[in-house]
């Protein structure tokens, strides 16, 4: 089922002429218009279904520096800072709040682990450090299980992703942003090599630059203009709980699960440190082989699955008119089904590790489909077969903490700003210039 998401005013006229058109509703489409319009950059923004209506509202909702990979930490940590000012940005609430997160290890092997990514991160700031099995105990009491020791960043915390891009989306309205749900991109139109016009389903617009930030779509909307991007679908299943009283603060991962408390007083609860399902597709074929270096580091995790939706994508179409129906307007929101099983384990492990959460009541679940790249980093990046056209996807999972700052440099990428961190990991060409994918498979 689909998350209870804010609702905003949709815009109902499409302009005949905007200085940049973003393609994608979620919160790194958001955070480039509301960083365009605050520059007084003329910006629309086409989401074929709602704000936040996919991923951007079924993330667990955590805003984390530790266990990032290093090409993606100083981007984060510019988007910490972003987020501390971003309910004074907006003038209202998106749920942020610095709580802590904390990854408890079993084994020292496993806090060794933790060791070496933060030697590999103290060079960015970051305040992450390494606690003792009495200092984790400290932090949440009553565990039925005895630490090794633990990962703890205090500075790390949490939004709620029901809220956060709505609440973005209003605020680039107010700064002159036009925001456009239900209005599907066709397609792109050039001249003499270049963007020209965008073509939506409600008409067409002219403008010089575009920015695709369309999460799971992105692949599919570049193979319909002959660029590829190599990319793959996780499903990701969340449940939450009805509020529960005196409840931890702090954010955690053990093995078996992960936690976070909400707005509501419930908590976000998903499995971790376990199987995933990685669904069969025609692209895992088309792909698998830039993917093999990642499918390889986390082959003790990975469960591959045949289901219907190899079938539905087999059947999709890859070239459409852009004056009839395109795909994008058949299926408005991705609303995948929870992997039940994944979810009993969760709150089996959770209980088990944490018996003050026994009698928790579930209130619902969902799932989410994140897009993945074959070295798990997003791509930012000028496309540099087509002027004018910027991608922002790909964000492998961490796109909802990480979304102000990639926001940003999208912006500052577009507007030839100089950019908030260097953005060559990101840049697109990567997969196709001989550089090899290194990638690193962090909790």
């Amino acid at each position: 089922m689909t998350p209870q998401v804010d609702s905003i005013s949709s815009d109902s006229e499409l302009p005949a002429t905007t200085d940049v058109v973003v393609i994608g509703g979620g919160i790194i489409g958001v955070a480039t218009a509301l960083t365009l319009a605050e520059r007084g950059i003329a910006v629309v923004l086409c989401e074929k279904g709602i704000i936040a209506g996919e991923q951007s509202c079924r993330n667990w909702g955590w805003v984390r520096q530790q266990g990032r990979d290093h090409r993606e930490l100083p981007l984060m940590v510019e988007s910490t800072r972003l987020w501390e000012a971003m309910d004074a940005r907006v003038g209202c609430a998106t749920g942020f709040v610095q709580c802590g997160v904390v990854y408890l290890e079993e084994t020292e092997q496993d806090v060794s682990a933790r060791e070496t990514w933060l030697e590999h991160a103290r060079p960015y700031g970051v305040d992450s450090r390494i606690i003792s099995a009495a200092e984790a105990n400290e932090l949440l009491p009553g565990s039925t299980k005895h630490w090794a020791g633990a990962l703890y960043t205090r500075s790390d915390g949490r939004a709620e992703p029901s809220i956060a891009a709505p609440a973005m989306a209003r605020a680039a309205q107010a700064k002159g942003a036009i925001i456009l749900e239900n209005t599907a991109v066709r397609g792109i139109e050039t001249t003499t090599g270049a963007v020209s016009t965008v073509v939506t389903e409600k008409g067409s617009v002219k403008c010089s630059s575009v920015v695709l930030a369309g999460g799971m779509w992105s692949g599919l909307f570049c193979k319909s203009i002959d660029l590829t991007l190599p990319q793959l679908g996780v499903i990701s299943s969340v449940l939450r709980t009805r509020p529960i009283p005196d409840g931890p603060e702090l954010s955690a991962s053990a093995p078996g699960v992960s936690f976070r408390k909400r707005l509501d007083g419930g908590y976000s609860i998903a499995e971790t440190r376990g199987p995933t399902i990685v669904e069969i597709v025609p692209n895992s074929f088309r792909f698998g082989k830039i993917f093999l270096p990642l499918a390889w580091l986390a082959r003790a995790h990975l469960r591959p699955r045949l289901s219907r939706r190899f079938l539905d994508e087999w059947q999709q179409s890859r070239r459409w008119s852009l004056d009839g129906i395109s795909p994008f307007e058949t299926t408005r929101i991705l609303d995948p089904e929870p992997l039940s099983g994944a979810l009993d384990r969760a709150r089996k492990n959770l209980a088990e590790t944490f018996p003050f959460f026994n009698q928790l009541e579930v209130a619902e679940s969902w799932a989410g489909l994140i897009d993945a790249t074959p070295d798990a980093i997003p791509v930012i990046s000028a496309v540099d077969a087509l002027p004018g056209l910027f991608l922002a996807t790909g964000f492998s999972g961490h796109g909802f903490g990480i979304g102000p700052a990639a926001g940003q440099l999208a912006a500052d990428l577009v507007t030839g700003n100089t950019p908030l961190v260097d953005p060559t990991p990101f840049r697109f060409s990567r997969f196709s210039d001989g550089t090899p994918i290194r990638p690193v498979v962090a909790p």
